[in-house]
This record gives C-alpha cells, structure tokens and sequence, in this order.
C-alpha cells in the first residue's frame, strides 16, 4: 500500500441500506364525477401523486380515460353489455 493512502474514506459504509417509505403515503384519492346526462354522478375513485414542487397533483388526471358499463351509469342493467369512455 502506497504512503498517505487511506482507503477507508474512499468506501461507503457497509451495510447501508435507503429507508423503505410507502408509495401510498405520497398519493391522494380523487372523486370521478360522470356528466350530467347519466344518473349516477359519482362513478368511482382515482389516486394520484401529491402535489410537490411545481408538479401538480390535478395534472395527472388530465388525459385519463376512465372506462364505465352504462348499466352502472344509468342504473339499468339491460345495458350492461355497453361500455362508455370518460375522459
């Protein structure tokens, strides 16, 4: 081993693990409101990352397409073999 070297310092410590957190702890649930011309306005829930910075937690939401019986929508199940995109 060459003079004034000290390898010691160059090396991380053993054994050093991150800290496990929960991904669920960092996400907020969102109502889906279905449009007016169906009966059941409240059609389900989302989650989505919190807003953090300058990353907004409702920007996420954007562009999603949500996919519903309209047996569901319309409390009717004679058309529960019909399906609706929400956007």
């Amino acid at each position: 081993m060459a003079l004034g070297k000290n390898k010691r310092l160059t090396k991380g410590k053993k054994g050093s693990k991150k800290k496990h957190v929960d991904p669920f702890l960092k996400k907020e649930w969102y109502r889906l409101v279905a449009p007016s011309i169906f009966s059941v306005k409240d059609c389900g829930k989302t989650i989505i990352t919190k807003t953090q910075g300058t990353k907004i937690a409702s920007d996420g939401l954007k562009g999603r397409v949500y996919e519903f019986s309209l047996a569901d929508l319309n409390k009717n199940e004679a058309f529960a073999y019909r399906k609706i995109k929400l956007c």
